[in-house]
């Protein structure tokens, strides 16, 4: 989870006591831009949770590309596991754990794919040989050897050793408009400091409940 990027995000809110905030999506500047400065790997590495056919939840790690008051963005295969459950239900769940500030923002809301342009221009940012990979990836089926995996990387690279590497037809993104977004900061002796905003609607006007710990 390591390929670079720019985060699209607004400015940092300024202030002392985070529970005094009224909107979420600048206080969540303010954090990630601490974060930052100070996670040692991969500040915009986030928990994303979903749930298959079944009602069986899964999660794993992804990496945040950009956020702002639709929502925050990532990118994946569209065939892959995760695609595949988003297709079928699409709302998600998002953890971001900074440890060394001892912080964590939980989100929950509803999925939409991405527009083409969008999912084009992330993809042109991308370093080469992460592009190739999306084409050389078959994402959450089986492989019978990484050897297999090296092969089909090869393929592509010759494929496209001198020219520009497309986005792949199955390769895109998602956003996830929150529906509530909880702000946790570790205090001793587990008296932690708890907001957590929510709102009815995508396009509601937000609430703000402080809760216990």
């Amino acid at each position: 989870m390591n390929d670079t990027t720019s985060i699209k995000h607004q400015a940092p809110l300024t202030s002392g006591d985070f529970t005094a905030a009224e909107e979420p999506f600048a206080l969540f500047a303010d954090w990630f831009a601490e974060a930052v400065k100070s996670e040692p790997n991969d500040p915009n590495a986030m928990g994303l949770a979903t749930v298959d056919a079944d009602g069986l939840p899964d999660l794993r790690m992804v990496l945040m590309k950009g956020y702002d008051a639709d929502g925050f963005v990532f990118y994946s295969h569209i065939a892959s596991q995760k695609g595949r459950e988003l297709a079928t239900n699409p709302k998600a769940a998002l953890l971001f754990h900074w440890k060394s500030l001892r912080r964590q923002v939980r989100i929950r809301g509803i999925v939409t794919p991405v527009t083409d342009d969008e999912a084009d221009a992330y993809f042109a940012t991308r370093p080469k040989q992460a592009q190739i990979g999306a084409w050389a990836s078959k994402q959450s089926q089986p492989l019978e050897s990484r050897f297999a995996f090296e092969q089909a990387i090869a393929k592509v690279a010759a494929r496209y050793v001198i020219s520009e590497v497309p986005r792949p037809p199955g390769w895109s993104g998602w956003r996830i408009a929150p529906l509530r977004i909880e702000f946790w900061h570790d205090r001793p002796f587990r008296l932690h400091d708890r907001i957590e905003f929510r709102r009815d609607t995508t396009d509601g006007a937000w609430s703000k409940v402080r809760m216990y710990p």
